[in-house]
């Protein structure tokens, strides 16, 4: 005999996801060649992922982070970019994995790891605005490479946005 039909929406279960996306239920992956339309597509998906989950409030640090990883990570390799979105205990989770290989030597490992840190001097900023936390370093998985990882509170991500900023000196605005 068929189970009853009932009104009432199904209860969110922990093997049965709510009906619409929240915030805790943000965990998205995905892979894209490491080409130069890869970081807009990645922006793309960021603003469209958070808005669905409720988190237009942390949109415009987001979407500046993983902009200056992917093109960062873009920059570095040239086989594919893996991106991981998740959001947990208050705070959007970024993480970005790159195919550039390890390198052999320590000079060479040092320079490539000053280069990449020059890379990522806008995306410190806007981390260090929101209160988050940032890094790299050599990644086993999913297929070897570098792994940049952001951890963006999202009270530091909503002031991001509405706390005033310093006006550069030089010539008035137009």
């Amino acid at each position: 005999m068929p189970a009853p039909l009932t009104t009432c929406p199904p209860q969110p279960t922990p093997d049965r996801p709510p009906a619409h996306p929240t915030p805790e239920t943000l965990a998205y992956s995905f892979t894209l060649p490491a080409a130069s339309y890869s970081p807009a597509i990645i922006r793309a998906a960021t603003r469209t992922i958070l808005r669905a989950h409720g988190l237009e409030d942390v949109t415009d640090a987001a979407v500046q982070v993983v902009s200056e990883l992917a093109s960062c990570a873009c920059r570095f390799t040239t086989t594919e970019v893996y991106v991981s979105l998740r959001y947990r205990d208050r705070a959007l989770r970024v993480t970005l994995y790159d195919g550039h290989p390890d390198h052999s030597g320590r000079h060479a490992t040092s320079v490539c790891e000053a280069r990449r840190r020059a890379a990522l001097r806008v995306l410190s900023a806007v981390v260090k605005a929101c209160s988050g936390a940032w890094g790299f370093g050599g990644a086993s998985e999913p297929a070897w490479g570098t792994r940049m990882w952001v951890v963006l509170p999202r009270e530091g991500a909503r002031a991001y946005l509405t706390e005033p900023r310093e006006r550069p000196t030089g010539n008035p605005p137009v």
